[in-house]
C-alpha cells in the first residue's frame, strides 16, 4: 500500500479531527478557573467597644479632650479605627468649651487626627465675652491636641443673630480665630420687638 492510497483512508477523518481540536481549545477558553482562597491580609476588626468614652489630660493632668462614642472599632491590619456617632469635646481653662458630634468618624493610626462625617455639628459654649456658636457642615478634619478645625465643604455658621454659610472653614480655637474660604453669604436678623 502506497502513501496515497492510505492517504485515501485517512482524508475523510481529517475534518473530525480538526473539528475535536476545535472543540476542545473552545472548552479551554470559556473553562472557569477555579477560584483559589484569598490568602492575604483580611479587612477584619480587633477590637470593638460599644458606648465607650475615654479622657486625654493635659499637661497639668486636667482633663483636655474627650473622645465617646455608640461604637468603636479598630482593624490591626492598616490600624484605622471608625466612630459611631462620635462626640468629641475639647476643654480649657481659658477658652469655652468645644463639642463636636457626627454620624460617623475615623481617627488616624496615630490618634492625633480626627475625620467626622454626615451631620456635622460643632457647639462652642457661650462665654463672659462670646455668644454661643453652632456650625454645621457634612465634613470635619479635627487635630484635637493643636485645636484646629477644617473643612473644604459648605458651612452654616449660627452665633447670636447672624447666621453665615460659606464654602470651607478654617477654625483655629487657641487663637480664636475662624476664616471662612469662599462663597461667603451672611443674614442678620435683629430682635422682634
Amino acid at each position: 500500500m502506497t502513501f496515497s492510497s492510505r492517504a485515501r483512508y485517512w482524508l475523510p477523518l481529517l475534518p473530525l479531527l480538526g473539528l475535536l481540536g476545535f472543540t476542545y481549545w473552545l472548552n479551554q477558553l470559556v473553562r472557569k478557573e477555579p477560584v483559589k482562597p484569598d490568602v492575604g491580609i483580611r479587612h477584619d476588626p480587633d477590637a470593638i467597644i460599644e458606648n465607650f468614652s475615654a479622657i486625654r489630660l493635659n499637661a497639668q493632668g486636667s482633663p483636655h479632650f474627650i473622645m465617646a462614642a455608640k461604637k468603636m472599632i479598630h482593624y490591626s491590619d492598616d490600624d484605622s479605627t471608625t466612630l459611631e456617632v462620635p462626640h468629641f469635646t475639647t476643654l480649657s481653662a481659658e477658652r469655652p468649651a468645644i463639642h463636636a458630634i457626627a454620624k460617623r468618624g475615623i481617627v488616624s493610626s496615630k490618634g492625633d487626627e480626627v475625620f467626622l462625617h454626615e451631620d456635622v455639628e460643632v457647639l462652642r459654649e457661650a462665654s463672659a465675652l462670646h455668644n454661643e456658636l453652632r456650625i454645621h457642615t457634612e465634613y470635619l478634619h479635627f487635630i484635637p491636641d493643636q485645636d484646629l478645625a477644617d473643612t473644604d465643604r459648605i458651612v452654616t455658621i449660627m452665633e447670636a443673630h447672624n447666621t453665615v454659610q460659606a464654602t470651607g472653614m478654617k477654625m483655629d480655637n487657641r487663637a480664636r480665630t475662624l476664616k471662612l474660604l469662599a462663597m461667603v453669604k451672611s443674614e442678620y436678623v435683629p430682635n422682634k420687638k
